[in-house]
């Protein structure tokens, strides 16, 4: 699968944007897919994580209450609206896939696929 993150800009601190990966393939449904991000001289951190069917998700506790991951399966889709954003939310956000997986993850090594990344820059 390949896989097209889209939608970062620059935002003002307690703003909103929503991030979107397009996937290819007829196969969507079959991975689960996940967000993570990467920081100017930080370690790419896991941000949020959604099951096949976009019943479960899982966060990590530093957007919990203010990101919403979600997934269009007919479009192939995967979202993730950022609301409340901080300073320190600014990053290159990437969005991941694994058909393999039978349960969500933070651990950026079980994906398999990987897009390209966009910027978000959050301004206080």
């Amino acid at each position: 699968v390949q896989l097209q993150a889209s939608g970062g800009g620059l935002v003002q601190a307690g703003g909103s944007l929503r991030l979107s990966c397009a996937a290819s393939g007829r196969t969507f449904n079959g991975y689960i897919m996940g967000w993570f991000r990467q920081a100017p001289g930080k370690e790419r951190e896991f941000v949020a994580a959604i099951t096949r069917g976009g019943v479960v998700t899982h966060y990590a506790d530093s957007v919990k209450g203010r990101f919403t991951v979600s997934r269009d399966n007919a479009k192939n889709t995967v979202y993730l609206q950022m609301n409340s954003l901080k300073p320190e939310d600014s990053a290159v956000y990437y969005c991941a896939a694994d058909a393999t997986l039978r349960t969500l993850t933070g651990s950026e090594t079980d994906y398999a696929y990987w897009g390209q990344g966009t910027q978000v820059t959050v301004s206080s």
